[in-house]
């Protein structure tokens, strides 16, 4: 188990900030961690080494954390609270003024019905590739890309008054 733990822990940040996204309650998400840790290790053996173990993490904790959604109906998420927003050379003002883009941000993604947030979320604050989402959302690379353009529209959309602004 120990060895276990050693290898999953970098691969768990991922799916733990997925979870956070998706899931907009910080201890529900720790709670959700240990689940998923334990449906991990149980289903070692239905692993597929064809593809990435991160994906496959990833995979489990999205489809866990949206199973749960569904369930309770909790309110859905806003962007990654673990993003640094902060750059060390940043003023007071300065930080101030990034965070307040970064939440306008995340307010516009929170918005956006699930089947464009979840994209939106797995490609760019995950880093996931278009294959990798195929495996975690069971859907053909063409339906990404469409939802993932739409929901960039959506979100231009959303944004472009505050840009016309200078907010943005």
């Amino acid at each position: 188990m120990r060895s276990f733990q050693r290898s999953i822990l970098p691969v768990f940040n991922r799916s733990y900030c997925s979870g956070i996204n998706i899931i907009n309650n910080e201890q529900e998400v720790n709670d959700i961690s240990q689940e998923v840790f334990l449906k991990v290790y149980k289903n070692l053996k239905a692993y597929n080494p064809e593809y990435k173990f991160s994906t496959w993490i990833v995979k489990i904790a999205t489809n866990h954390c949206l199973d749960i959604v569904r369930k309770k109906k909790i309110d859905s998420v806003s962007i990654d609270d673990a993003i640094d927003v902060s750059d060390k050379r940043d003023t007071p003002e300065e930080f101030y003024i990034r965070k307040e883009k970064v939440e306008k941000i995340r307010e516009a993604i929170s918005e956006l019905p699930e089947k464009y947030r979840i994209p939106i979320i797995l490609f760019h604050q995950n880093g996931l590739s278009y294959e990798e989402m195929t495996n975690i959302m069971n859907e053909p690379i063409t339906i990404i890309k469409n939802r993932l353009y739409r929901a960039r529209l959506m979100l231009k959309g959303k944004l472009a008054p505050e840009r016309k602004e200078g907010a943005l």
